[in-house]
């Protein structure tokens, strides 16, 4: 499948959010590739958006990756335990960006499995199988993403997003999820997410 462009990037994160699903993430380790559909991301709209790590023009090391080129990883670390994958999207200097909440997997299924929970993917029960990827904490440890991947070139050949089915399915507008003190900014249906599909972390 085609890789998605730089210039697919650099638009509002709200366009890409909803564009990104159906869309499949691409990790390559030690010569593997891990494929997995998204099935459910977030927009986070930058210098105006209270839920967003910028808002305010806020620019600190852990955030300075936002306010660059279109088309790197944003992977930060929350609750000292889990990272988070987001693109950023919009051109410098407006830092703006896409959490991927949710992944369906593809391929690399027992890579997956041995990441999350040390075992092989036909020893996983309905649970596990359906966990594995259903939340950005859970689908970074299984497919390996971590800081180290932060302000990675998503139009490299190591971590990247090819075309896959965008089609075919109807797309939820939800409230997003974690941000209860952010005012006005907890009420906006920005996640996006596709209905029906069993690894969509949070259904309305």
């Amino acid at each position: 499948m085609e890789k998605l462009s730089r210039e697919f990037y650099n638009r509002d994160s709200l366009i890409i959010a909803k564009e990104l699903l159906g869309k499949v993430l691409v990790h390559e380790v030690n010569g593997e590739k891990v494929h997995a559909k998204i099935v459910e991301t977030e927009a986070y709209m930058g210098v105006e958006d209270k839920a967003a790590h910028s808002y305010g023009g806020r620019r600190t090391p852990r955030v300075e990756v936002m306010y660059g080129k279109p088309g790197v990883s944003y992977v930060y670390f929350i609750y000292g335990m889990y990272f988070c994958f987001n693109v950023v999207t919009r051109e410098e200097g407006v830092p703006q960006a896409v959490l991927i909440r949710a992944l369906e997997p593809l391929e690399g299924l027992d890579f997956m499995a041995q990441n999350r929970y040390k075992k092989q993917y036909d020893e996983l029960n309905r649970k596990q199988i359906t966990g594995l990827t259903s939340g950005p904490g859970k689908l970074c440890t299984a497919l390996q993403i971590d800081k180290s991947l932060n302000g990675e070139d998503l139009c490299g050949n190591s971590l990247y997003i090819e075309e896959g089915d965008g089609t075919g399915f109807h797309i939820v507008s939800a409230k997003r999820v974690g941000i209860d003190r952010t005012e006005e900014a907890r009420d906006y249906l920005w996640r996006f997410y596709i209905k029906d599909n069993r690894y969509v972390s949070v259904t309305k």
